[in-house]
C-alpha cells in the first residue's frame, strides 16, 4: 500500500491499491522506447516518413500507433480502456476521448504513467540547459512563478517538433489535436462574437499566449532552437494550446504533461451520478511521481471517461482555457465585474467572483445580491456605513440586519441588476444577428470555423440570462 496524492482543490493524502493493481513495471523512458524502434511494428515505423509533425490547423492527428508507443514507455491500461477517435465532417470536428469498453466498479485501476514519461517543466529546464532567466522575470511579473514551469514545457515541445522522428515523443506529439478553440486561438472575429466577460478572458489567453513569444525571444538566440522554429507562429501557437490544455499542477507545485491521462475529457464535479457528463475518474499520484488513474464510481460499459478540469460554474473561463462549452452544470456565474480598483478582500470574502451565481433556471444566489449591493454602496459615497454594516453582517451570519439592508436599498440593488443583465441580453441578441448573417452567407464553415461552438455559448448564456430578467422583472412589478 502507498499513500497517493489526489488532484483536487487541494492535496489530499489516500491509501489506495495503487501499485499492487498494475503489474510491477520499471518505467522505460521515452528515448530508450524511441532509440528501440526496432520493438514497434513495421506499420509503425513506416509512420516516421514524414519527418516531422504538421502543426498546421488542417492537419491530420495521428492516432494509430500512439498505444504501442506509450506501452513500450512502460504506460500499462487497464483492458476496459479504450482511446476512441471521431471523425466530424470537417477537421475542426475532429476528437479523441477515453472510453470503458466494461462495466467498471468504484476504484477500478484504469491507468498507469511512469514518472520517467511524464513531461514537466522542471526536467524541460534542466535538460535544456540554459539561462533563461529574463523571459522567468517577465513571465514571473505578469503571471507568477507557477507560468515559469509552463513556459519550459512550451520550450520543450518546440524542442522535441524540431527534433522530428528523432524525438522520443514523436509519435505522442503526432496523435495530439492541431485545432483548438480556446481564446489564445480564436481570431478577432470571434472576440467579436462573444460578450464582454467570456470576450476578455479569451483575450486573456491571446494576451499569454504573445507574452510567451516575447519571452521566447529572449532565449532562443543561440539557444537550442532554430531561426526557422522561432519564426514558425503556427508552431508557437500550437505548443502554447497543448501545454495550457493539457498540462495538470503536480504534487510537487511543478506542472506536467502526462501523455494518456491527458485524452482524459472534462466532466462536470457537479451533479447527479447518472449524469453522463458527471466526472467519474480521478488522476492521483504516488511519493515517486508515477501518474494512477481510477475510477470514482460505477462505470457501465460504453460510457466516456471523464476527469473534472476545474469549476464547471464558469463555462466561458473553460471555453477561453480549453476551448469547449460544458452546459451541464446547473448554475453559472453572474457575469458581474467590478472594476480590479475596487476588488478588496472584504468583497472577495463576500463570494466575488466564485459564489455569484444563476441557475439554469434564473434563480439569483444571495452572495449576488450581498455583493451587488456592497458594490452599489462604494459607488453611492455616503453609504460607507451602510456598507461595513452589510459586510459585518454577512461575516457574522446577522441575517436580521442584512435583511434589514436589503430592504432599504432593495430598489438601488434591483435596479443595478437589472441594468446589468437587460445589458447583456441586448448585447447577446445584437451578437446573434451578425452570426446569423456569417451562418447564412454560406462561408462561415471555412472562413470561422468555430463560430458555431461560440454561437452554443452565447445561446446558452442568453437563455439564462432570459429567465433572470424574467424574474427580476416581476420582482419589479411587485
Amino acid at each position: 500500500m502507498k499513500s497517493i496524492l489526489l488532484i483536487g482543490a487541494g492535496f489530499t493524502t489516500l491509501t489506495l491499491r495503487d501499485a499492487s493493481s498494475f503489474q510491477s513495471l520499471d518505467a522505460v523512458s521515452p528515448r530508450r522506447c524511441c532509440q528501440a524502434s526496432s520493438s514497434l511494428s513495421v506499420a509503425t515505423q513506416q509512420q516516421f516518413s514524414s519527418g516531422t509533425i504538421n502543426v498546421a490547423e488542417d492537419a491530420q492527428r495521428d492516432l494509430d500507433w500512439l498505444e504501442e508507443w506509450a506501452t513500450n514507455c512502460g504506460v500499462q491500461k487497464s483492458e476496459a480502456f479504450e482511446i476512441r477517435q471521431v471523425l466530424g465532417d470537417n477537421y475542426w470536428d475532429d476528437d479523441a476521448r477515453i472510453i470503458t469498453n466494461q462495466d467498471l466498479p468504484t476504484d477500478s485501476p484504469i491507468l498507469f504513467v511512469p514518472e520517467g514519461v511524464i513531461l514537466t517543466g522542471q526536467k524541460a529546464k534542466q535538460e535544456l540547459g540554459r539561462d533563461a532567466s529574463e523571459a522567468e522575470r517577465m513571465l514571473e511579473a505578469f503571471y507568477g512563478p507557477d507560468e515559469i514551469s509552463k513556459f519550459y514545457l512550451f520550450l520543450k515541445l518546440m524542442a522535441e517538433h524540431e527534433a522530428g522522428e528523432s524525438s522520443p515523443y514523436f509519435a505522442y506529439l503526432n496523435s495530439l489535436p492541431r485545432f483548438f478553440s480556446n481564446g489564445a486561438s480564436m481570431t478577432d472575429f470571434c472576440y467579436g462574437c462573444l460578450p464582454p466577460f467570456a470576450a476578455g478572458v479569451a483575450l486573456a489567453e491571446r494576451t499569454k499566449k504573445d507574452r510567451y513569444l516575447q519571452a521566447l525571444e529572449k532565449v532562443t538566440l543561440g539557444f537550442f532552437l532554430s531561426n526557422e522554429s522561432v519564426a514558425n507562429d503556427d508552431l508557437a501557437k500550437w505548443a502554447f494550446a497543448v501545454v495550457n490544455t493539457r498540462c495538470t499542477q503536480l504534487p510537487n507545485g511543478d506542472f506536467g504533461i502526462v501523455p494518456l491521462a491527458d485524452y482524459f475529457n472534462h466532466g462536470n464535479d457537479g451533479g447527479s451520478l447518472d449524469n453522463e457528463a458527471v466526472a467519474n475518474c480521478y488522476i492521483s499520484f504516488d511519493e515517486e511521481g508515477n501518474s494512477y488513474a481510477y475510477s470514482s464510481q460505477n462505470v457501465p460499459a460504453g460510457s466516456p471517461l471523464l476527469i473534472s478540469y476545474g469549476d464547471s460554474t464558469n463555462p466561458s473561463k473553460l471555453l477561453a482555457k480549453y476551448g469547449f462549452l460544458d452546459e451541464t452544470s446547473p448554475v453559472t456565474f453572474c457575469k458581474y465585474i467590478i472594476g480590479e480598483e475596487s476588488i478588496g478582500e472584504e468583497i472577495k470574502a463576500m463570494g466575488y467572483p466564485n459564489r455569484m451565481l444563476f441557475s439554469t433556471e434564473g434563480e439569483i444566489s444571495p452572495e449576488v445580491w450581498d455583493v451587488v449591493l456592497y458594490d452599489q454602496l462604494a459607488r453611492a459615497g455616503s453609504s460607507q456605513q451602510q456598507q461595513q454594516e452589510l459586510y459585518q453582517a454577512v461575516m457574522s451570519g446577522d441575517e436580521a440586519t442584512k435583511q434589514r439592508l436589503h430592504q432599504d436599498y432593495f430598489t438601488l440593488t434591483l435596479k443595478a441588476l437589472q441594468d446589468h443583465v437587460n445589458f447583456l441580453v441586448n448585447e447577446l441578441d445584437e451578437l446573434e444577428i451578425g452570426m446569423e448573417t456569417q451562418l447564412s452567407s454560406g462561408v462561415n464553415a471555412y472562413k470561422h470555423p468555430r463560430l458555431p461552438l461560440l454561437r452554443r455559448h452565447n445561446t446558452y448564456v442568453k437563455t439564462i440570462f432570459d429567465r433572470v430578467q424574467e424574474n427580476l422583472n416581476n420582482m419589479s412589478s411587485q
